[in-house]
């Protein structure tokens, strides 16, 4: 009885730490007759009319400014300029983020020996988690011509700085690995 409770205990603490841990999934899509090199400059387009659906991010300032500047240094790595003149920009820049609760099912599997006793009941996780798109439109014809989105678990990130700036980067740095270049 001691060692199934020992590796139950050592089952469940794993499970916490990588849930703590939570990857970004991250994902793109583009239309591959597009010819990349004809774009150059971007800026930004006007501010999205869906609601980011949690007040933590439609009126947090720092947050609003780390993506942004976030993109626009990805955009920058991938040999886009900022438009700097009054003239169209070549693309412009959209995004969209939201926050949602989330409820995940641990069925706990006593044929596994996971179960510390007879009574291996399903445990329920809520969280909140996170979606960001970003959204690359063709100035001219206004067509969307990539998207890019990142999901992932907010848990200790909305009231903390600095997870919140490490976790902007990295959405938008592994998103945005798929943008081709203007060059």
């Amino acid at each position: 009885m001691g060692r199934q409770l020992l590796r139950a205990t050592l089952v469940l603490t794993v499970g916490l730490l990588l849930t703590g841990c939570a990857t970004i999934r991250v994902s793109s899509q583009t239309d591959h007759g597009i010819i990349w090199s004809n774009y150059k400059t971007f800026d930004w387009g006007l501010a999205d009319a869906l609601p980011a659906g949690d007040p933590r991010l439609e009126k947090d300032p720092f947050f609003r400014d780390h993506v942004a500047g976030a993109v626009e240094k990805a955009m920058a790595t991938h040999g886009f300029v900022l438009s700097a003149t009054t003239e169209r920009p070549d693309v412009v820049i959209h995004y969209h983020a939201n926050v949602a609760e989330r409820v995940d099912p641990d069925y706990v599997d006593r044929d596994y020996g996971s179960c510390a006793s007879d009574d291996c009941r399903p445990r329920v996780s809520r969280y909140e988690a996170g979606t960001m798109v970003v959204d690359v439109v063709d100035a001219a014809t206004n067509v969307l011509i990539w998207r890019g989105w990142a999901q992932g678990s907010l848990e200790g990130v909305l009231g903390n700085r600095d997870r919140l700036r490490r976790r902007i980067d990295e959405s938008v740095r592994q998103m945005f690995e798929t943008l081709p270049s203007a060059r």
